[in-house]
């Protein structure tokens, strides 16, 4: 009888916390800030805000009006890290929610599920350490319009290439100068080649500004995507994919990331390489921002201690 009334109060205690999850956590958007160390001396703040796998479905109106509130925060520099859509026909909702913030300098590159829609599969493959499929879904989303999109709003396509933006004006310019990959989840990644020897962006009226920040950009965070950009130079990372977790055990986090990259760097900030995750930004290393993104496949609608998530990275000068 005792045994049957723990194993009744541990079903119970599930399906609370499933319903939670379900419920609750998946719609209890948050934003994360971070202070980041990264930019030359002399140079004014930097605010980058950094969104990821939103996984938007057309009746997702909270979200669309929650990532529209964003553009409140006046971001210098908007990067989204793929994974935008999860519907054939999610692209109006996307592209309302991005509208203010397509006004502003951005950068993209593009996950799976901006190529692929998604289709029911078991929600257990999630907690597989790397869960990629063979065969893709052959349902092809709208990636071509979204792209077009954001090109024709400005924002540099980083898929497997170099690009380059100038923040402010004059002697207070900074030069940003971009590098990103296609999808490493589908090997769709080609490291662009080096531009050594080649210019470097240059600031309004041809003055130098306050030097150059070299950004690194990727969907999955693969450890052989963040070795080429970490030995390209990269002063920061930004990547998404792993959804922090997604569910997550309280106190201990992450039990898969969806790649190969450790667990304990599912989200948030930390420095790459190196075997402290939480110590970053030391000599030899960049910064790695990992997002664990707003959003989640439409057939595992759930997050368990870990929040879905925006983060607004405010850069300084790196400390003396």
């Amino acid at each position: 009888m005792a045994f049957r009334s723990v194993v009744g109060g541990a079903a119970l205690a599930g399906a609370a916390a499933l319903a939670y999850a379900a419920a609750v956590e998946v719609r209890w958007y948050t934003l994360r800030r971070f202070v980041v160390p990264v930019l030359p001396d002399g140079a004014g703040e930097v605010r980058v805000l950094h969104l990821s796998d939103l996984h938007l479905l057309p009746t997702q109106d909270h979200k669309v009006e929650w990532v529209r509130s964003l553009a409140a925060l006046d971001p210098h520099l908007v990067v989204t890290t793929g994974d935008n859509i999860a519907h054939l026909q999610a692209l109006p909702a996307l592209l309302h929610a991005y509208e203010q913030l397509l006004e502003r300098p951005g950068a993209f590159v593009l996950g799976s599920n901006d190529y692929f829609a998604p289709r029911p599969k078991n929600p257990a493959r999630y907690l597989l350490a790397d869960a990629r499929e063979a065969n893709p879904a052959p349902r092809l989303l709208p990636f071509p319009e979204m792209t077009a999109a954001f090109r024709a709003a400005g924002w540099k396509d980083l898929t497997n290439r170099r690009d380059a933006v100038v923040l402010g004006e004059g002697d207070d310019a900074l030069n940003v100068a971009l590098v990103g990959v296609d999808d490493p989840h589908l090997d769709r990644d080609r490291f662009p080649a080096t531009t050594r020897g080649h210019a470097q962006p240059t600031a309004v009226g041809g003055t130098v500004g306050r030097g150059t920040l070299r950004l690194g950009v990727a969907h999955a965070p693969y450890r052989r995507v963040l070795d080429a950009m970490h030995d390209d130079g990269a002063d920061l990372i930004l990547a998404g994919h792993t959804h922090g977790g997604q569910l997550c055990v309280p106190g201990w986090g992450a039990l898969v990331t969806n790649c190969d990259l450790d667990t304990r760097r599912a989200k948030g900030l930390h420095g790459w390489p190196g075997a402290r995750p939480d110590a970053p930004g030391g000599a030899g290393s960049s910064w790695l921002h990992v997002s664990a993104g707003l959003g989640t496949s439409p057939y595992a609608p759930v997050r368990f201690a870990c929040r879905p998530e925006a983060t607004l990275l405010t850069l300084v000068p790196r400390e003396s």
